[in-house]
């Protein structure tokens, strides 16, 4: 059997007939519609072709995001997540370099390496070479004054950490963010590049080997063989182009507010909703989390 979970805004009984409908024209055979959520998340089961539910859901109903997958494995065992635009709401080397005066310039350079368009590794090398000389003390402002956590963030990591899901952040940012972000959400560990920086300023350097595309996926794959977790039991959430091989390996992979090249390969997506998405997709109704 397989569940097709569907979060909107203001989602009503009209649309779950609607979303019936359209499985059964696909020959997915619906049967039973549970709300978790009434007015906002409801689940559809059915028992036929998963990937011609997903076709005839997606964008079928206004602002709804539509996550189709095995009912049995459902509830996950194992996140690894992205940071920057996916946990928190900006990309924090940008916002370090506005405080040079160079955000532009920089912002741009982001923009194509999470499309796909540049090498990472080389990318955030070239980004980083621009701060050399900025003051340290810029960081902790930029965290204090810029970083803000992704809406839905923390009830989905401790609401799955509450129910024995290990949780795992796995950055190409920098751990002077990673580190705090992850401890004021509920991660388990996190993974990140460090800042090179002497005399109390950036060198214009990161440490190597770079934390990039590679290291993510093979996080996963460690953390799944580490605790023996079947692989349909992970989940791996993230929006840019080195998240790729991770989505792409993970018994879930969700493209969140994703580049097209990440939201075209990944099994499921999240283009409107935030985070808790992901909490209603494992089958946990809004009176089942974990947000304190």
């Amino acid at each position: 059997m397989f569940t097709a979970t569907l979060i909107g805004e203001t989602l009503g009984s009209g649309d779950l007939s609607a979303a019936m409908d359209r499985l059964a024209a696909a020959g997915c055979a619906p049967g039973d519609v549970a709300w978790l959520d009434e007015g906002v998340a409801a689940d559809v089961v059915f028992s036929a072709d998963p990937a011609a539910a997903r076709t005839a859901l997606e964008g079928a109903l206004p602002r709804t995001d539509v996550i189709v997958q095995p009912t049995a494995t459902r509830r996950k065992a194992l996140i690894v997540a992205d940071m920057d635009s996916t946990m928190i709401t900006v990309e924090c080397i940008d916002e370090l370099a506005d405080y040079a005066g160079i955000k532009a310039d920089v912002a741009a350079v982001t923009e194509a390496a999470m499309r796909g368009e540049l090498d990472f590794e080389g990318a955030l090398d070239a980004r980083v070479a621009l701060l050399a000389g900025l003051d340290e003390a810029v960081i902790a402002q930029c965290l204090a004054e810029r970083v803000r956590i992704m809406p839905g963030a923390k009830a989905l990591v401790r609401t799955m950490r509450a129910n024995g899901a290990v949780a795992v952040l796995v950055s190409g940012g920098f751990t002077r963010f990673a580190d705090p972000v992850a401890a004021e959400i509920g991660f388990d560990r996190a993974i990140a590049n460090v800042l090179l920086i002497e005399g109390g300023r950036l060198t214009g350097m990161v440490a190597k080997p770079i934390v990039g595309s590679a290291t993510k996926e093979d996080t996963l794959l460690a953390w799944i063989a580490e605790r023996g977790i079947d692989p349909a039991l992970s989940l791996a959430v993230g929006d840019g182009a080195n998240d790729l091989a991770m989505i792409k390996r993970a018994g879930l992979g969700v493209a969140y507010h994703a580049k097209p090249i990440v939201a075209a390969a990944a099994s499921a997506r999240v283009d409107h909703g935030d985070l808790s998405a992901l909490l209603y997709a494992q089958g946990y109704a809004r009176a089942d989390w974990v947000e304190g």
